[in-house]
């Protein structure tokens, strides 16, 4: 009987796994099309432009209209980003404006 149990929480920690990372991608995807957060996308916290390192979706809350609030970010300078170490600039951060030439 024990082995019929230890199989069915196998599944279902193999099932609940899965979920957790579709809902991650699912949460990634919205980043990248509501809030333009793509790998390496450029953002402004303060008065310095940061290049995008990493994306906390855990940080994302629902809002009471069902979207997602923004995430928190890290990032390096854009101007050394070789040099520099991750900074986390939490949700205090708005996409650079690219300037059409």
């Amino acid at each position: 009987m024990m082995d019929y149990g230890e199989s069915v929480q196998k599944v279902l920690l193999r099932k609940i796994r899965k979920a957790e990372q579709d809902l991650m991608q699912l949460k990634l995807d919205y980043c990248r099309f509501v809030f333009g957060l793509t790998h390496r996308a450029r953002v402004v916290s303060g008065d310095t432009t940061y290049l995008v390192l990493s994306v906390d979706v855990e940080s994302m809350a629902s809002t009471d209209e069902g979207a997602f609030t923004r995430p928190s970010v890290a990032g390096v300078p854009a101007d050394t980003p070789s040099q520099a170490e991750s900074v986390p600039l939490g949700t205090d951060w708005v996409l650079e404006q690219q300037h059409k030439g």
